[in-house]
């Protein structure tokens, strides 16, 4: 099977959009795939591995981003951005960027091998919507980013949520992925001092969770 032209009309991209799409998204899995061992980017044992569980589960969470972005241009926003927090191997930044070039998106990682392989990546896809920064978090300029994604495999806690929110601009997003409703209901009790509200939304990733072994939510905590 076509794991990924198949997960991408199960994500619901126009006929249309996906011979493209898949195209860009072909070409960063191969990037991937020739630097992985070098720069530890993707833990995978194959080839669809990486295409379920980190291009398909990147995209799993688009529409929404999709829908983020274009409320706040409605709001009167003259260039969104989008950031991707601890970027790594450019999940999910660069495969939202390949589906959504309007947008503006800041690849953030404080690894500098990583960042070699993130510029790499840029150039190879041409994305011109796309830059990469060799910083940490907290030399992240206040009030900068519209919506802020990351897969947060560690858990959200006090210190980072609190420096995450401080990035954001009033009325941003953070959009977190994270895994069972459970282990989200015990994080988010645990810093709910600054994050009293959040939105859990399902995601449904295509060949992951389809036979609910596995389970994905976007967390979404709004900055007021």
């Amino acid at each position: 099977m076509d794991y990924l032209h198949e997960g991408l009309v199960k994500l619901g991209f126009s006929a249309d959009s996906i011979p493209s799409l898949e195209e860009e998204l072909k070409k960063y899995i191969n990037e991937l795939i020739l630097f992985n061992s070098a720069y530890d980017l993707v833990g995978a044992k194959s080839d669809d591995e990486i295409v379920i569980k980190h291009i398909l589960d990147s995209l799993s969470a688009y529409e929404v981003v999709r829908k983020l972005a274009d409320e706040k241009k409605k709001e009167g926003s003259d260039e969104i951005c989008i950031a991707d927090i601890g970027s790594g191997g450019g999940l999910p930044g660069i495969p939202l960027a390949i589906c959504m070039r309007d947008v503006r998106f800041r690849l953030i990682e404080r690894m500098s091998k990583r960042c070699l392989f993130l510029e790499n990546c840029v150039a190879v896809l041409g994305l011109s919507n796309v830059s990469v920064e060799n910083v940490d978090l907290e030399r992240v300029s206040q009030e900068s980013i519209d919506i802020a994604v990351f897969r947060a495999f560690r858990p959200l806690e006090f210190k980072m949520t609190k420096k995450l929110i401080r990035v954001l601009k009033h009325g941003g997003y953070l959009a977190a992925y994270k895994a069972k409703e459970e282990k989200i209901i015990e994080e988010m009790e645990q810093i709910k001092q600054i994050v009293p509200e959040y939105r859990k939304i399902p995601l449904q990733v295509p060949f992951l969770n389809d036979n609910g072994e596995y389970e994905r939510n976007l967390v979404l905590v709004k900055r007021k």
